[in-house]
């Protein structure tokens, strides 16, 4: 984790309030759901967006290794108490994406799920459909972080397989990047408890 701070400093020129990641996190071994995936799931389960259900093998000791490195480096994970800087924070990016656009039920932006979103269509209109959400998904973060149309303009149509997968983890990116600046700006809900949170904005105005 050195390293990636290292990278931030330089690019920065300073070291990051908040590390915002997209994976479960908690401050003891994850062994199946936790009070946040309750709590994300109840709020949120209607919109289709209740989380996936963690257990010790995934994310396994690969979210104890992430959580205790960066808390060797000083960034400790942030819980139902709150946002804390410096801080680690869990991100659900389903969750934080309908804050951000304002829509009732899940975006429908995961590559590998386009014969689940439209079921009965040809691949290349699926392929169209799915750049069409990314654009929205796009244009609503460039609202709230200048440059980042500019930055992700949508895959052409010639991208295909991982390429793809590439770009919808480069868009999960921006978003952890989204919800930690609303952290900062206390514009955020913790759900879960002292040994884990999912943190998910406000809605934008």
């Amino acid at each position: 984790m050195g390293s990636l701070l290292d990278a931030c400093r330089k690019l920065a020129g300073r070291a990051p309030d908040l590390v915002a990641v997209d994976m479960p996190l908690a401050r003891t071994p994850i062994v199946g759901r936790r009070a946040s995936d309750l709590a994300v799931s109840r709020a949120y389960g209607a919109a289709k967006a209740a989380t996936h259900s963690p257990s010790a093998l995934r994310p396994g000791r690969l979210s104890d290794k992430l959580r205790a490195d960066f808390e060797r480096q000083g960034f400790a994970l942030c819980a139902a108490e709150g946002v804390h800087t410096p801080g680690l924070m869990e991100v659900y990016p389903h969750t934080a994406l309908l804050a951000l656009t304002g829509e009732r039920v899940r975006l429908t932006y995961k590559a590998g799920k386009t014969t689940i979103y439209w079921p009965g269509i040809a691949l290349e209109e699926r392929r169209t459909r799915l750049r069409d959400v990314w654009r929205g998904i796009v244009a609503a973060l460039d609202a709230q972080i200048a440059g980042v149309a500019e930055a992700l303009p949508p895959p052409s149509p010639q991208i295909k397989g991982r390429a793809l997968k590439a770009y919808e983890d480069q868009l999960d990116a921006v978003v952890c990047a989204y919800v930690a600046i609303a952290a900062l700006r206390g514009q955020v809900r913790a759900y879960g408890d002292d040994i884990s949170a999912i943190f998910v904005p406000e809605s934008v105005p």
